[in-house]
């Protein structure tokens, strides 16, 4: 099946980061080479785009933090640019016709460092040995210009030179690894379509961690070496994550997985595309470590393959992130998701009904009720429909995007093609949930109940 990414892209700016990025174009691909050295944190990076105008161009952006610009090339021409404001605005040496193919290369120098946003810095990240990119939601142009859009979405080759100590983890397929002297170039290749904010690069002192082999999804951790044992102990169920979550979400849709354990405490672990980073204070073992693990995991389908065409979605991401932590648990032998369930419940009952999953507004976009509520519609969901719809709804839904762009209003459709007789209550549920501020009722334990309910409120 096709993906929807391309469609979904045109349209108006995102509602919440109306500065980010440009819909007037679409980039399908990114070849980056960035030269870092830790020291003085110092990078210089060239980018090369190829992008289609959806639309007649005199003058283009793109989003990129506040490093020297050497050069622009339009279509291998000089153009004319100003760089202020996290903005760099380009005018091609002859305007773009819509429709039209072309290319774009920027030369860049200067200190990487996060970009401020409403939650503190985001994207790249100086380390004591080595630097991490943590760009959800606006932090990709922190170290590369982009089309800093969710729904944006290409692919990736990214070359790393750093020196030789240094491993280097990136997006994607490791290509080669090439040393001369003391430094090593890293090559990686992203080959499914990827949104900017889900790209990253760790760069630090660290060793392969072998987890157990799964011939169809292969899976590898990095951690320091002082920790090597903590890691494979505390990430040794993750290949059977890999195995359940394929079953109940259908196949891993990318080629490999890998997990960076970054040797500093981190707020959050940090997805990227197939790629999962984690703090030393994540280790430890036990419910809250791990369940971190099987979040960071099902973010692979929900929210990077299947992809939020803009930040006021977000819920489709997270909430069902969060429901994979209760099947995880169901599946394990640990509470069942009814019972995460009915704690997420009790817990949002005695906060704020101030917040609407369906339009949380960027100061709430992250909010801990977001997550616990979009949990608790896609345990609606399962109430619903039942377990052998249900779960043939997530199936599909996983494969029908694939690689796509999707909203709130592509799921209530997809899901009403499993609702049978019950589409009316199950769009009454939508409203009650997604669209209200206030708290529904916990689904009752008969199969109508909770649509009984909805009706009477």
């Amino acid at each position: 099946m096709k993906p929807k990414h391309l469609p979904a892209v045109a349209g108006a700016p995102d509602p919440y980061f109306p500065d980010s990025g440009d819909h007037r174009f679409r980039v399908h691909r990114y070849e980056l080479a960035l030269d870092y050295r830790p020291g003085p944190n110092r990078l210089a990076g060239s980018a090369r785009l190829s992008a289609v105008a959806d639309t007649a161009l005199d003058a283009f952006a793109l989003d990129l933090a506040e490093f020297r610009i050497g050069r622009v090339l339009v279509d291998g021409k000089a153009a004319k640019y100003t760089h202020r404001g996290g903005k760099l605005r380009i005018r091609p040496a002859r305007a773009l016709a819509a429709g039209a193919a072309f290319t774009v290369e920027v030369h860049y120098t200067g200190n990487p460092r996060p970009v401020r946003s409403p939650w503190g810095g985001v994207g790249w990240e100086e380390l004591e040995e080595g630097a991490l990119v943590a760009s959800q939601p606006i932090g990709a142009p922190s170290w590369y210009p982009c089309n800093d859009r969710p729904a944006d979405k290409a692919t990736y080759q990214i070359a790393v030179t750093t020196p030789s100590p240094f491993t280097v983890v990136a997006s994607g397929r490791l290509l080669t690894r090439t040393t001369r002297a003391s430094s090593t170039t890293w090559v990686y290749e992203q080959s499914a379509p990827t949104s900017p904010y889900l790209v990253t690069v760790s760069i630090g002192p660290y060793r392969p961690v072998p987890l157990a082999a799964r011939p169809s999804v292969p899976q590898t951790g990095y951690a320091p070496e002082r920790l090597t044992a903590d890691f494979a102990r505390d990430f040794a169920r993750q290949p059977e994550m890999m195995e359940y979550f394929g079953q109940v979400f259908g196949p891993y849709p990318f080629g490999e997985y890998t997990v960076v354990l970054a040797d500093e405490e981190l707020d959050v672990p940090v997805e990227a595309q197939g790629v999962a980073t984690f703090g030393t204070n994540h280790l430890g073992g036990g419910w809250e470590r791990e369940r971190l693990i099987a979040h960071e995991l099902a973010h692979q389908w929900f929210g990077n393959s299947v992809t939020i065409a803009n930040w006021r979605h977000i819920w489709l991401n997270e909430g069902f992130a969060k429901y994979a932590e209760w099947l995880w648990s169901e599946h394990a032998g640990g509470p069942a998701a009814a019972t995460h369930a009915a704690a997420a419940h009790s817990l949002l009952a005695s906060l704020p009904q101030d917040l609407r999953l369906g339009d949380p507004g960027r100061k709430l976009m992250f909010d801990d009720r977001l997550y616990q509520r979009g949990g608790l519609v896609v345990h609606a969901l399962r109430h619903h429909l039942g377990d052998d719809a249900f779960f043939a709804m997530l199936r599909d839904w996983t494969a029908v995007n694939r690689h796509g762009v999707v909203s709130t209003e592509d799921l209530v459709t997809h899901t009403a093609r499993y609702a049978g007789a019950s589409r009316e209550p199950l769009e009454s549920l939508f409203e009650a949930w997604v669209h209200r501020p206030e708290l529904p009722e916990l689904p009752g334990r008969g199969p109508g109940e909770f649509v009984r309910r909805l009706f009477i409120r």
